[in-house]
């Protein structure tokens, strides 16, 4: 891969996308490398996270987690995993490892306020995945709005992404029946054969409503939505009374689908009231001054002992960032996406 000690290279927003993002939306561009100011350090990234929370940011009106959405010609946000190599903050030191949010560039600027150092690490891109954002959103969602019991029925979208694949895994540790969906018959044969799915659904082949049925002959306690669409419409009907629906994503919508079809909207709302289901939205945001350091003690211990595992897609090249995130948002990503931007 290309580095250079004298120009930043930034994939920045050229275009706002309407639909599916193309290659177009997104320009490599060079610029100086910043130099640090008073309290302030000089990170060269290493990793950079691509997650499904990007695309919303890309259009104009801002999702409501975040307070402005990515402007035109600024660079695309993300989470890193960087290495300090210039600094004039006390706190931190030349050489030091952290997680930052640098976003799509090789060096960013930071007051250290949103860093959080992470020591010496063997591979440092499990910050961003089993050990990061994704898996935090898994035992935050699923243990604390899902809070699923031994012999319940846990269903999972999405079920070899990021996130829901290590909900699985937590739901298995806790003695629940999993039923994983997910678009490909690889990746329902991985989330059974290596992760320990009960079963794995293929959403691209046809009858998913009456597949998801006979999958779960005592019907749904809990479903962790990732995905919406045409998924959330074949688990509603399932659903038991009491169940719990953590709402962490709806990836179907996220390039603003408005296909034509009936309102459903008053029928779920029916199913949502007479059964008595708790539907709660979470955005991971909320809960790292409460929860992070309960998610790490265990998810650390769980990852150590081999019981959780995430696999990681990996893409090298900044300039490769583009076309790996236009990828995940059709479904083509197997796991955890990262690109590796350097090997300082």
């Amino acid at each position: 891969m290309p580095q250079s000690d004298t120009r930043n290279r930034r994939v920045v927003l050229a275009a706002r996308p309407h639909g599916m993002p193309t290659s177009r939306d997104f320009r490599l561009e060079e610029a100086d490398v910043p130099a640090p100011g008073e309290g302030q350090v000089l990170l060269r990234t290493l990793y950079l996270s691509l997650d499904p929370y990007m695309r919303p940011m890309m259009n104009d009106v801002p999702p409501a987690y975040a307070a402005s959405s990515v402007r035109v010609g600024e660079p695309m946000v993300g989470g890193t995993v960087d290495r300090v190599v210039s600094s004039r903050h006390p706190r931190f030191q030349v050489g030091d490892l952290v997680l930052g949010n640098s976003g799509w560039q090789d060096y960013a600027l930071s007051d250290g306020q949103d860093l959080v150092p992470l020591g010496e690490m063997k591979q440092p891109s499990l910050a961003l995945g089993v050990l990061g954002m994704p898996a935090f959103t898994a035992h935050v969602g699923l243990l604390d709005i899902g809070e699923p019991k031994p012999g319940e029925t846990v269903v999972v979208a999405a079920a070899t992404g990021a996130v829901g694949a290590v909900v699985g895994q937590i739901a298995r540790l806790k003695g629940a029946r999993v039923v994983g969906i997910a678009g490909g018959t690889d990746k329902c044969r991985y989330a059974v054969e290596e992760l320990g799915f009960d079963v794995c659904l293929d959403r691209r082949e046809p009858r998913l409503a009456e597949r998801l049925a006979a999958a779960c002959p005592r019907g749904i306690d809990v479903y962790f939505e990732n995905v919406g669409g045409e998924v959330f419409e074949a688990v509603v009907p399932l659903l038991n009374h009491w169940a719990r629906v953590p709402l962490c994503g709806t990836i179907s919508s996220y390039n603003g689908d408005t296909s034509p079809g009936p309102n459903r909207l008053p029928q779920v709302l029916a199913v949502l009231q007479q059964k008595r289901i708790r539907m709660q939205g979470l955005i991971i945001l909320d809960h790292y001054g409460d929860r992070y350091d309960a998610f790490r003690r265990d998810m650390d211990a769980w990852v150590a002992d081999g019981r959780v595992k995430l696999r990681e897609d990996r893409v090298d090249g900044l300039e490769n960032a583009p076309a790996a995130l236009i990828r995940m948002l059709e479904g083509g990503n197997f796991g955890k996406l990262v690109v590796r931007v350097s090997d300082v």
